[in-house]
């Protein structure tokens, strides 16, 4: 069943960050009317707010961006009791205890993602199927090549509440990533939620 048009909306800003009402009406494939009219009803929900953006010359464009509570539209997955879980290992078994589970879950995420990375010879392969895996489990992620350089990006972080608890599961995904992707690439994360970022975006070149 396609989604109706507002949600469709929301996602599309949660993955590109801001569009004007044009571009959505475009890539939706709605009327720049019927855009706007779901624009004005979002912002109206506080779900997103325009803003100005010069581009050159003549008058600013007016963008739309998601607020805090449009992005609460997409949820950490059961935030609530993984942060007290956490809370109630470190509290009652110390740091040492967390680091094991973190570099537990990081062993076990490492070689399930080997596993279907196996036969994949080229980096855009493995970044197709790492784009896939992580999709499914609710990074919205997906890839693109600039020049030399390539990025993977991931529009939403379904782990944030416990990556924000500890800061040990983004470390673990970098490495991770580092890893499978290999050692003739240089991999750094250029853009980070935890920091204030719009995504989690990782460049990779040679």
């Amino acid at each position: 069943m396609k989604k109706p048009a507002a949600d469709r909306i929301l996602m599309f800003l949660k993955m590109r960050g801001e569009a004007t009402s044009l571009l959505i009406s475009e890539e939706l494939s709605i009327t720049k009317e019927g855009a706007r009219k779901h624009l004005l009803n979002l912002a109206r929900e506080e779900l997103v707010i325009p803003f100005a953006k010069s581009e050159g010359v003549g008058r600013p464009s007016t963008y739309y961006k998601l607020t805090e509570k449009g992005l609460a539209q997409f949820p950490d997955t059961h935030a609530d009791i993984t942060v007290q879980l956490l809370r109630s290992v470190k509290n009652l078994l110390g740091e040492n205890a967390l680091e094991l589970l973190i570099n537990d879950r990081e062993k076990n995420t490492y070689q399930r993602y080997e596993k279907s990375l196996e036969g994949s010879r080229s980096l855009e392969q493995r970044l197709d199927i790492l784009v896939k895996i992580r999709s499914e489990e609710g990074y919205m992620a997906e890839w693109k090549k600039e020049g030399d350089d390539y990025f993977l990006i991931e529009n939403h972080c379904p782990i944030c509440a416990a990556a924000a608890e500890c800061q040990g599961f983004c470390r673990a995904e970098l490495s991770n990533f580092r890893n499978l992707i290999g050692k003739d690439y240089q991999i750094e994360r250029v853009s980070h939620i935890l920091s204030g970022g719009q995504r989690c975006m990782y460049k990779i070149s040679l």
